[in-house]
């Protein structure tokens, strides 16, 4: 296509030039002291094209020939700009492929070649970049005081800075990081606070705000911020369901009086308290703490709907009325009554039927449910021991000696 224009152009310049310079009437005459010259007009137009194109040529050969010097000085501080630039990239692909001690070497490179080019010489985030790959280097091979040189190096240089607020941000999200790989959760805390309120609700911060309450073993903290971190999809469903539950549970186990306990099961997520899981570790918790009564409490709104609940809520709501049976009441047996009688053929809830009737001293019930729980492999060992003693009991209380001998000496195999 471009040939052809050319082409078209060419055919175009023929016929104006046939058409103005067909005719060559005119004549000029050019004196010079006692000399003449005289040419035709053509000629002249030519000549005078000519000699402006040749004028302009040596005004632009002169203009290049000048500048020289300079173009050279530009060539060299491209050259080093290209080469600084091709060296922070290969730091960069040597630390992604593992290779700390090149990536740190390459960074003091682009560094150093940065330092010899103008252009480079007052660009802050190449700066940065660069100091944070060295030290994340530098981190990787355990080179904790080269690393904080380099940390501190790059801090001081954007701190206060106007339009460093992106380079001031990854250096202490990359800072906390480290810390909290260090163990150091205090100091990893410390370096969060600094971050601006936008910066600080980032899902990566948040992570990090995480990991460092789960390190100081402070739970109700960590829930809080996960939960904040599943709001913002910071992790899928189940993933973010099975956190919220283990930190829940882990303030439950460090609740040490009943009290404390209370308090820890207040400060929870009323969806927390819904969670069959979390209800039931928090009854068996308040059993450990003498007061039954209160897990009982705690495990009426899950029972009321266990008929809505799957096979492993189901499950643990059943193992946790076991150990808070001691001392039930009769306002439990309908509700009992009715989940065996949907659910009667799973093991754990016949074992919730069996001690409860067994508490109550309703020994015609509670029999054959005892029986079934002492023979279930499913259920955990100490449920099933706890079944035969208390056969063993009803049978010292008939007078069945023997039989209690042979309860006590099941129980005592089982395992």
């Amino acid at each position: 296509m471009r040939s052809v224009i050319w082409l078209v152009l060419l055919f175009a310049a023929a016929v104006v030039a046939a058409t103005v310079l067909g005719q060559n009437d005119a004549l000029v005459s050019l004196f010079y002291g006692q000399w003449r010259v005289d040419m035709s007009l053509n000629l002249f137009l030519l000549v005078l094209i000519g000699s402006i194109f040749i004028v302009f040529a040596a005004m632009q050969a002169t203009q290049a020939f000048l500048s020289l010097p300079t173009r050279a000085r530009e060539w060299r501080e491209l050259k080093r700009e290209r080469a600084a630039g091709a060296a922070l990239r290969e730091a960069l692909a040597e630390l992604f492929a593992a290779r700390y001690a090149r990536a740190q070497r390459a960074a003091q490179r682009a560094l150093d070649l940065q330092a010899l080019c103008g252009v480079l010489r007052n660009d802050l985030q190449f700066t940065v970049l660069a100091e944070m790959i060295a030290a994340s280097g530098l981190h990787r091979l355990q080179d904790k005081r080269g690393r904080d040189e380099r940390m501190a190096a790059a801090l001081a240089m954007v701190r206060g800075r106007v339009g460093s607020g992106t380079a001031f941000d990854g250096l202490q999200l990359l800072g906390a990081d480290w810390a909290l790989e260090d163990r150091d959760a205090e100091r990893g805390l410390a370096l969060l606070a600094e971050l601006p309120p936008g910066v600080a609700r980032r899902t990566q911060a948040l992570r990090l705000k995480l990991q460092a309450a789960r390190q100081q073993r402070r739970p109700l903290d960590a829930l809080q911020t996960a939960r904040l971190l599943a709001k913002h999809q910071g992790f899928s469903a189940p993933a973010a369901q099975s956190l919220l539950r283990s930190l829940a549970i882990e303030a439950i186990e460090q609740a040490f009086d009943i009290e404390q306990l209370r308090r820890v099961w207040s400060e929870l997520d009323a969806v927390d308290r819904r969670d069959a899981f979390v209800v039931s570790r928090a009854a068996r918790r308040a059993q450990a703490l003498d007061h039954a009564e209160q897990g009982r409490q705690w495990l009426q709104p899950a029972w009321d709907a266990i008929g809505n609940a799957g096979a492993d809520d189901r499950r643990e709501l059943a193992l946790a009325l076991v150990a808070c049976a001691p001392g039930i009441g009769s306002d439990w047996l309908p509700r009992i009554e009715s989940a065996l009688a949907v659910h009667g053929h799973e093991p754990p809830l016949v074992a919730a039927a069996a001690m409860a009737f067994a508490d109550r001293q309703l020994w015609g019930k509670a029999m054959r449910l005892l029986e079934q729980t002492a023979t279930a492999a499913s259920l955990p060992a100490p449920v099933r021991r706890q079944a035969l003693r208390c056969l063993s009991a009803i049978a010292r209380e008939e007078g069945r000696n023997e039989h209690a001998q042979g309860y006590d000496q099941r129980a005592a195999a089982v395992e």
